[in-house]
């Protein structure tokens, strides 16, 4: 085994892929073609691979190097003179066309039409993949797969699903329909519903949706709730907090049990700065509650419902930070009268 090396000629035919880059560089499924081939050609032994391409793509060729792959990168002066060194003895083989893995083929494509028509086939082929290991693909023509993606057994996909990226999903989850997920973790049992979610960590039996946005560095502790049109952004939530509906929740350390009511924020933004909220264990927060960070809220605390919290409150306290209601009869009979809306 690894007793070959690969050299990869990025042909110069950026002017037919519309967007400047070569055919190698292009995505089937979310993943670079050049990745795609560098994994299959790892699984049948092969560990070295020289790419030679223009200068402005060496650094985006370099990033499709697979875990475990050494990668050199360079002009074809460069592999003139380092191949020697850097085969270190290995037979050279050298590809000079874009290709695609489809089963055990590596088939030739010279057009992104051509390609578009084979990621249709790879699509499928991941699809089944997963099937065989236990996962229920209810919809293969209306789910999409990145290569990268590790799904455990008795997890379903339902038809919408988009997963990308370097993604992990545990077993008996349900991920869809209508979900886009990027570069997460996902733990057992996990429900995520028509929401989307980007490189963030969610525990075992998290329920997700519908219509909830997870943006990046996101921890989310087993148990929680990230409810209904809630968005949540480089947080971290203890077991069992629940975010039911219509919460933002932004550069936050949120402890366990803490329930937050419908409407509430985080200011995490002062125009010029992002502060952090502390919230401890077993928090009520009543709804439309604004935190004005950099603020912290103890240990069992209570906020009232309506509270603007600009003072950090102490454990077990009720903070209450509202105008005094008042009442003054027959106000709107006499303005409706004024503007003659009353006969």
């Amino acid at each position: 085994m690894d007793k070959k090396c690969i050299v990869i000629h990025l042909a110069e035919d950026e002017a037919q892929t519309y967007n400047g880059k070569p055919l190698m560089l292009q995505d089937a499924l979310f993943c670079p073609v050049l990745n795609w081939c560098m994994r299959a050609w790892m699984k049948k032994g092969v560990l070295r691979f020289f790419v030679v391409c223009d200068e402005k793509f060496q650094e985006e060729a370099l990033a499709c190097a697979p875990r475990g792959a050494a990668v050199a990168v360079g002009s074809e002066d460069d592999y003139q003179r380092d191949i020697a060194d850097f085969a270190r003895g290995r037979w050279i083989e050298e590809v000079r066309e874009a290709m695609l893995p489809v089963g055990s083929m590596m088939l030739s494509f010279r057009t992104l039409p051509e390609l578009l028509r084979l990621q249709q086939a790879v699509k499928e082929e991941i699809a089944v993949f997963h099937q065989r290991t236990g996962v229920r693909v209810l919809d293969i023509d209306c789910t999409y797969i990145d290569p990268r993606v590790t799904i455990g057994a008795g997890t379903t996909i339902l038809p919408g699903t988009i997963l990308r990226g370097h993604t992990v999903i545990g077993e008996n989850c349900e991920i869809g329909p209508n979900a886009l997920i990027v570069d997460c973790e996902i733990g057992d049992g996990c429900v995520v519903n028509a929401s989307q979610a980007y490189e963030s960590r969610l525990g075992k039996k998290v329920q997700v949706g519908p219509f909830a946005h997870i943006r990046p560095h996101c921890q989310v502790g087993d148990g929680c709730k990230v409810g209904a049109y809630v968005e949540i952004k480089n947080a971290v939530f203890g077991p069992g907090t629940k975010l039911s509906h219509l919460t933002y929740v932004g550069d936050a350390d949120v402890g366990s049990g803490v329930n937050f009511g419908c409407g509430t924020i985080t200011s995490n933004y002062d125009g010029f700065q992002k502060h952090r909220t502390v919230i401890g264990d077993n928090v009520f927060v009543g709804c439309n509650t604004n935190l004005v960070p950099p603020v912290t809220v103890g240990d069992g605390a209570y906020i009232a419902a309506g509270t603007t919290v600009t003072r950090d409150v102490e454990a077990d306290a009720l903070a209450i930070g509202r105008v005094r209601q008042e009442q003054k009869p027959g106000w709107a009979k006499k303005r409706r009268e004024l503007a003659g809306g009353d006969k």
